[in-house]
């Protein structure tokens, strides 16, 4: 990666500038999300303003804004800024939903969600990360989020139905548990496909019935669960 990718620090090594962050999730929007299709106003807006940079670990805060997943532990990672956008657009988020995240990991694309809905509750395996993800979310001020610890791939009964359900994990297929806790008129996105490699699929509610459809092809970490990939 060259420097003009990286944010740059002050000559103190203090941290970065905030204009140079504002640019650089600017820049994020104009070369890695418009011209690949992204076109949600809201989802583009919020996508510039969510600092991406603190939901890293301080050794990549310089890459936050790069075309790329980082790691986060525990052989998680952060989404390419692209495909957290692509997925939330899919959901098409008005203000007004219930909100369900498989997989909080750093709790970015919770920020993101929390901005576009009008509650999100996630789910994260690792209790560890969810820890860490639910104090930097309530440092950021985020009080329309509750992180709770499980197996996410059985979604959370008793907190359905919810109007928009996000998976960050790969599946094997769409699971059951997660369509029967849509609400009517709700919408899943979900990676489905090989541990390796997955295609996205939108699911939607309608009269009681679901459809699905294909979009892009990307890569995720595995689901791990009950109705996912075993450990």
């Amino acid at each position: 990666m060259s420097d003009e990718d990286s944010v740059r620090f002050d000559v103190a090594g203090n941290g970065p500038d905030e204009n140079e962050l504002a640019l650089r999730r600017a820049e994020m929007v104009h070369q890695q999300l418009e011209p690949r299709g992204i076109s949600d106003r809201r989802v583009l807006d919020v996508m510039s303003t969510v600092p991406r940079h603190l939901f890293v670990p301080e050794r990549l805060r310089k890459r936050a804004y790069s075309d790329t997943p980082l790691h986060i532990g525990e052989g998680q990672t952060i989404s390419q800024p692209y495909m957290v956008a692509l997925m939330t657009e899919m959901l098409g988020l008005t203000g007004s939903e219930k909100v369900l995240e498989v997989g909080t990991g750093s709790g970015y694309q919770t920020a993101i969600l929390a901005e576009l809905g009008q509650f999100v509750h996630s789910i994260e395996r690792f209790r560890s990360l969810a820890d860490s993800a639910r104090q930097r979310l309530a440092d950021l001020g985020y009080a329309n989020v509750e992180v709770h610890v499980g197996d996410g791939s059985l979604g959370l009964d008793f907190e359905a139905p919810f109007d928009a359900i996000i998976v960050t994990a790969g599946a094997p297929e769409t699971p059951a548990s997660l369509c029967s806790q849509l609400a009517e008129g709700g919408k899943l996105v979900i990676p489905v496909g090989s541990q390796t490699l997955q295609r996205l699929h939108l699911v939607e509610k309608r009269r009681g019935l679901l459809s699905s459809k294909e979009s892009t092809g990307c890569v995720f970490v595995p689901l791990i669960g009950e109705d996912g990939w075993e450990a």
